[in-house]
């Protein structure tokens, strides 16, 4: 908008126009500090109280508001200060003032209170979030282009001072770069029946309606992935990225809203930070760091003091993070993909292992982190420990079938990189060190003893084993996905040749950077090369992160190929056809059962027990004929269909392998 005006051209006010304006209601300090573009009517300027250097746009848009309302441009009972309206900007009824603002072209303001900037702001960028621990020692330094991985690292790294120092220097260039004494309303944002807003930035396409106040913030909107903040929403020290939905009375301070979040129903959220995909309902959160895909929806809900991502809170889950000593000192995480069951609760310190569900109390402080897709089950004031039960579970499984459809963001200048894979190097690596704790375990108490103590927790016997039995399926199904689609991309017909990794990076442990997985040894190279300056800005971190995604499937084969030759007992440069047409026979064996187990406990969704409260008025096919109304039938479910058609598709997928690699197999013994 200022580029084309500028352009063309402010021109002072003509004599004619001023009487106009004087005729419509409109004062000014000094009419020569009032300029115009080109085309300017100043019969669309009524009641209007000018002060300082303001500047107008030429007004020739009609707006059409809901329920088909017709509202020409212009600027109708306001009261500006060092203001510039873009064209085709409608402003009415501004009860006390707007200062210190540019507004863009196309915008609607109207039924506002005060809209202003005072001093300079950096307009919430350079705010100090104290995630984690409340009594301070954590603090992210939030920006308009902060990512859950930069969050991460200077957050959980503190280990490693030089690095946190260079992270606040890149969150303070862009704080320095948001710095100004003036405002922005963005081109086609709209404000309407909202209270304060001060130091406030408002980019493109952004919608503020009935807003109670907002003070020291930025709305990070795009036009074709606007913000939209809601009804009675409160926000001090905030920045909210584009895509984002604040609505419906929630309030929040000091706090970063990633994009493509929605946030309402009375939330109430401080020093907390939600990356991509949240969604954050009724409940409370106070110093928590929800990664991608948090998701909160009830009113009894606390988060605090916690790491999540890819998680979902029961009703009524929450944490403590003190014991009444030293203060909110205590802190916890649940790593990926876990969940928590209605009225749980841990009492931190604790650490939950990836995909796992939480169910009951649990103030013995648990770290499950190397059993994942476990159950943590209370009992009488115990922690049971249920190792692996969660990979046959439907709703692991649905729930990685879901996140990726669930991802609003545009294709475009998304901040987060998300890996979705359920199965990787972070969690393989677990079931292998989980495994190795179990048989030790059992080495340790006996094969007979009934429970085994671990990590505060008990284990049966039975758990044991089955856990020992769900981490091997899952390692051989891992495996064989990764060296089938390795195996897949040879195009010369030289499988042997084509097992050969092309990358030694990969190796070692994995980590995920909240939603990122990547190796160890990639991470810290890249954190070397930031503490020696090499990488020196926010963008230049950003483009390594947006390297490690690309590069994933090359890091996770030359993992899943140094594991493959340990757990197989196999040696490199002597593996030939018939050790991958095994690999592949288990594989595809482990598929199926996993997949065998999946159909079962989807079949328990449908069991007789499932349908009491269905068929009101009837009794025996009444309710059969009711429930299958409402829910369908067991063979008609679309996600028994999936499971069906996957077993069918995997299990040809390995007969193909197993045909053509048998045959190579064949030529390879007659030379």
């Amino acid at each position: 908008m200022r580029r084309e005006q500028e352009k063309g051209g402010f021109r002072p006010l003509s004599a004619g126009e001023i009487r106009v304006l004087a005729d419509n209601g409109c004062t000014a300090e000094d009419w020569g500090a009032v300029t115009v573009a080109p085309g300017f009517d100043a019969a669309k300027v009524r009641e209007t109280a000018f002060s300082g250097t303001c500047r107008l746009g030429a007004f020739r848009k009609t707006f059409v508001l809901p329920g088909g309302v017709r509202k020409p441009a212009g600027v109708y009972r306001a009261t500006l200060h060092n203001v510039t309206v873009g064209d085709d900007c409608r402003l009415s009824n501004v009860r006390s003032y707007i200062a210190n603002y540019d507004i863009g072209a196309g915008a609607l303001i109207g039924n506002v209170d005060k809209i202003y900037v005072e001093g300079e702001s950096s307009f919430g960028n350079g705010v100090e979030v104290s995630v984690m621990n409340e009594t301070g020692g954590r603090e992210v330094t939030i920006h308009a282009a902060l990512t859950a991985h930069e969050a991460y690292l200077e957050a959980m790294y503190r280990h490693r001072p030089e690095l946190v120092a260079a992270l606040k220097r890149f969150a303070q260039a862009k704080t320095d770069a948001a710095r100004s004494s003036r405002g922005t309303i963005g081109c086609g944002a709209t404000v309407v029946d909202t209270g304060l807003v001060r130091n406030v930035f408002i980019g493109d396409g952004a919608v503020v309606d009935g807003a109670a106040r907002l003070s020291n913030g930025s709305l990070m909107s795009r036009p074709d992935t606007p913000v939209v903040i809601g009804r009675g929403v409160s926000a001090d020290d905030f920045i909210v990225q584009d895509g984002s939905r604040v609505e419906d009375g929630t309030r929040l301070v000091r706090c970063y809203v990633g994009q493509s979040c929605e946030l309402g129903h009375g939330y109430s959220a401080s020093d907390s930070l939600f990356f991509c995909n949240c969604l954050e309902e009724n409940g409370e959160a106070c110093a928590v760091f929800a990664g991608p895909f948090t998701v909160t929806h009830h009113k009894s809900t606390l988060l605090i003091a916690g790491m999540f991502s890819f998680m979902n809170a029961g009703s009524g889950s929450n944490q403590s993070n003190h014991m009444y000593k030293l203060g909110p000192i205590h802190q916890g995480a649940l790593e990926r993909g876990s969940k928590t069951a209605s009225d749980s609760y841990i009492l931190w310190p604790a650490r939950v292992g990836a995909f796992s569900l939480v169910m009951g109390r649990h103030t013995t402080n648990p770290d499950t982190s190397s059993l994942p897709f476990s159950y943590l089950i209370e009992s009488k004031g115990v922690t049971y420990l249920v190792p692996g039960v969660n990979l046959r579970s439907v709703g692991t499984i649905r729930d990685a079938q879901k996140w990726p459809k669930r991802d609003q963001r545009a294709p475009e200048g998304r901040l987060d990189k998300v890996n979705f894979n359920l199965l990787s190097p972070y969690t393989i690596d677990k079931m292998v060190r989980g495994i190795g704790i179990l048989e030790s375990l059992r080495a340790l108490s006996g094969a007979t003893s009934d429970t085994y103590a671990y990590q505060s927790a008990r284990i049966t016997n039975a758990a044991l084993e089955k856990g020992i039995g769900f981490y091997r399926m899952a390692i051989d199904k891992f495996l064989g996905n990764s060296l089938i689609s390795r195996l897949e991309k040879v195009t010369d017909g030289d499988y042997l040749g084509g097992l050969r990794p092309t990358t030694d990076a990969g190796l070692g442990d994995w980590v995920d950077l909240s939603g990122l997985l990547a190796p160890h040894s990639c991470v810290s190279e890249i954190l070397d090369d930031v503490e020696s300056g090499k990488i020196a800005s926010c963008e230049a971190l950003d483009a390594r992160m947006v390297e490690l995604q690309a590069r994933y499937y090359d890091y996770e084969w030359t993992w899943a190929y140094a594991l493959l030759l340990r757990y197989y007992g196999l040696e490199e440069g002597k593996i030939g056809y018939r050790d991958l047409v095994f690999i592949v026979r288990r594989w595809r064996e482990s598929v199926l059962k996993l997949d065998r187990l999946l159909y079962e406990d989807a079949r328990k969704e449908f069991s007789l027990s499932t349908k009491t409260g269905f068929g009101f008025d009837g009794l025996g096919a009444t309710t059969e004929a009711d429930f299958a109304g409402v829910r369908g039938t067991f063979e008609t479910n679309p996600f028994v269909l999936a499971v069906t058609e996957h077993m069918t598709r995997k299990n040809a997928l390995g007969e193909l392998w197993i045909d053509r690699l048998n045959a190579l197999a064949g030529e390879e013994l007659k030379k």
